[in-house]
């Protein structure tokens, strides 16, 4: 794991930006409802397309969808569910940064994560 040393957020920023790919993916760690925390002994895991998420800050807090989409070169995620609409009246989803949603279910059909959520019990 990379740790970021300086306490300077100018510098904290520079490193996100900046961050190789394999990086990029800590930063869409989520955390996990409380049943999901209970059953597998973890606060935290990386959102992948297909888990359930609630939204619990923002403008569309409450809402809840499935995960369209992982932006890793931004850091967001596009949950089904959460537009926003256009001065012309047309719809766009509204990319959500994922310290802001809770994940509700997850998508186990990668076998090597549901092992990886098993091995950490």
């Amino acid at each position: 794991m990379v740790r970021i040393a300086s306490t300077q957020p100018r510098k904290q920023r520079k490193y996100r930006y900046n961050a190789p790919l394999h990086a990029r993916g800590r930063f869409l760690n989520a955390p996990l409802s409380a049943e999901l925390r209970n059953q597998y002994s973890r606060r935290s895991v990386r959102i992948v397309t297909g888990d359930t998420v609630r939204v619990i800050r923002g403008d569309f807090a409450g809402n809840e969808g499935v995960v369209d989409m992982v932006n890793l070169e931004y850091s967001k995620i596009i949950v089904h569910g959460v537009i926003s609409t256009k001065a012309d009246g047309t719809e766009v989803p509204r990319p959500v940064d994922p310290s802001s949603v809770c994940i509700v279910k997850l998508n186990l059909n990668d076998k090597r994560r549901e092992a990886k959520l098993e091995a950490k019990k």
